[in-house]
């Protein structure tokens, strides 16, 4: 029996046990989780998760993920068992005073590039000497081969400049 791939996307409140019921569902079924992202945040506990199942197990996984207590689960189905990796991997990271708009002038300028932003990891914290809140992200990019690198950085430079923010873009090697 062929498999079928699934996207989760799961939230609630934050407590110790929600992976292990979240796991012991999937397993249950006979679905193989391949990839997550999951994090802690305000108070809640957030994820994506990309499992294989036996498409005639899909229907009761989903009825048992509705059921777990606590948890809002919706699924996707997914064509692919893994994301796409064709094409130059950046990382971006940025640091400045913490303000309205930076991920949006930022991630406009990637669009504007075609470029993808695959994984975005942000947060804030105190300046050392000051104690102003300065704004943090570190971002994977997947852009296509014919890439103006030196467009996209001129570009970046200049929103740097306007938001008052440090970026740095590097070529990843994989």
């Amino acid at each position: 029996m062929a498999d079928q791939f699934l996207i989760l996307t799961v939230i609630g409140d934050d407590r110790p046990g929600l992976v292990g019921e979240l796991s012991a569902a999937i397993s249950a079924h006979q679905g193989n989780w391949l990839e997550s992202s999951m994090s802690h945040l305000a108070g809640k506990f957030a994820g994506i998760v990309n499992v294989a199942v036996p498409t005639g197990n899909v229907e009761a996984l989903k009825a048992a993920l509705v059921g777990l207590s606590g948890l809002k689960v919706s699924a996707e189905t997914s064509t692919a068992q893994k994301s796409a990796v064709a094409g130059r991997r950046l990382k971006l990271s940025l640091v400045g005073h913490d303000r309205i708009g930076i991920v949006r002038e930022v991630s406009q300028v990637l669009a504007r590039h075609a470029v993808n932003v695959e994984d975005l990891a942000t947060h804030t914290s105190s300046a050392p000497m000051s104690a102003e809140v300065m704004f943090h992200a570190n971002i994977e990019l997947l852009a296509g081969n014919d890439l103006d690198a030196r467009a996209l950085t001129a570009e970046l430079e200049r929103i740097s400049n306007d938001l008052m923010v440090d970026i740095n873009l590097d070529e990843k090697i994989a």
